[in-house]
């Protein structure tokens, strides 16, 4: 008759009890391997690091120009994403004078129930979940937008991925249902460039000031290392985070009252810089209904108060693809080229004009 040893006894109440739900756990390569296999190089360092210095001055009112977050709403199609980029870079140039332009190169989409994650996480959009692929794939569009001369912007949803992709963007967002969240707001302290809150979906623009107070912290957490090791991470805090108007439940909080009522709660937080010199205005989500027409309606409207002079608003977020509108996710070959699979983005001469009209309501402002 066999015996049992404590130590299989242990092993089998630990098999009855760890992972019970976990199907699988897939190893990643580690940050640091899949950097040196697409390494951002000295151009594009020179790139990232001159953008975020420009960004960082318009959002403390140092730099009178318009910082301009556009594109798509999330980047489902590689050479699509390039091909926007291209369309981009010539017209950032020419109105370089009066806007600072960083493209949306979105690859994380958080979700209120359940449905595509973005590209990081299901990459073919057909449910298989490639994670290597799609990590692979955004640094390899990241590196394609700098190489078109276009900075980068990212929303960072999981808390591991910047380690892969964070060198290579100017700008970060912690989207409305993760600006409450612990996690986020230390993830946070510790990324190199200004990120911005956006106030919560039910339109509580506190939450997103006290993500900003939290962020400007030190802090000490779990994450992870350059080799993917589980690391204690201590943070020095950033003090360029700001906050995002996107609207709510409620409705639209982009007019010239929701803009001063919303830099009083920012001011009382006695951060200072960014936080309290102004606001980036997101003219879609909330503040349009998700409609496209609508969101061109809302940076018309915005144009035309900040050509008036009203102060506050330190930049402008819109989503744009080449294509209007939207279509659900599916594989490449079924859907229409650049046309957007999450919200619905205005298209791509409307787009331009916009930029346009944006430049001269500066130019307007400053004179």
């Amino acid at each position: 008759m066999s015996t049992t040893t404590a130590a299989e006894h242990t092993d089998e109440l630990q098999a009855r009890t760890d992972d019970l739900r976990v199907r699988a756990l897939d190893p990643l390569p580690a940050p640091r391997t899949l950097r040196a296999e697409h390494p951002l190089g000295t151009r594009r360092g020179d790139l990232v690091t001159t953008s975020r210095r420009e960004v960082r001055d318009v959002l403390r009112g140092e730099d009178d120009r318009l910082l301009v977050i556009v594109g798509p709403c999330s980047v489902h199609d590689p050479a699509a994403a390039l091909d926007y980029a291209s369309r981009l870079a010539p017209l950032a140039r020419d109105l370089a004078e009066d806007l600072v332009v960083v493209m949306r190169v979105y690859f994380e989409k958080p979700r209120t129930t359940v449905g595509w994650k973005g590209l990081i996480n299901d990459p073919h959009i057909d449910g298989t979940h490639d994670v290597h692929h799609g990590l692979r794939l955004a640094r390899e569009v990241l590196l394609g937008v700098l190489d078109a001369g276009v900075p980068a912007a990212c929303e960072f949803l999981e808390p591991t991925s910047p380690q892969y992709l964070a060198d290579a963007v100017t700008w970060g967002a912690i989207g409305a249902r993760n600006a409450e969240s612990q996690v986020h707001r230390q993830l946070a302290s510790g990324l190199s460039m200004p990120v911005g809150f956006k106030n919560a979906t039910d339109g509580d623009v506190q939450i997103a000031v006290d993500g900003c107070i939290t962020a400007a912290s030190e802090h000490t957490f779990f994450g992870a290392d350059a080799e993917g090791r589980a690391a204690a991470v201590e943070t020095t805090g950033n003090p360029d985070c700001h906050v995002i108007l996107r609207g709510g439940r409620g409705g639209p909080n982009y007019g010239a009252s929701d803009v001063a009522a919303a830099l009083s709660v920012a001011r009382s937080s006695g951060l200072g810089g960014a936080v309290e010199a102004g606001v980036v205005v997101d003219a879609s989500h909330g503040n349009s209904g998700k409609d496209h027409v609508r969101q061109i309606e809302v940076v018309r409207e915005i144009a035309a108060r900040l050509a008036e002079g009203e102060p506050g608003i330190s930049g402008l977020m819109m989503e744009s693809f080449i294509e209007a509108g939207a279509q659900k996710p599916g594989p490449l070959d079924g859907l229409v080229y650049g046309q957007s699979v999450t919200d619905k983005c205005m298209d791509w001469s409307t787009t331009a004009e916009l930029l346009g009209v944006l430049a001269a309501a500066v130019r307007e402002r400053r004179g």
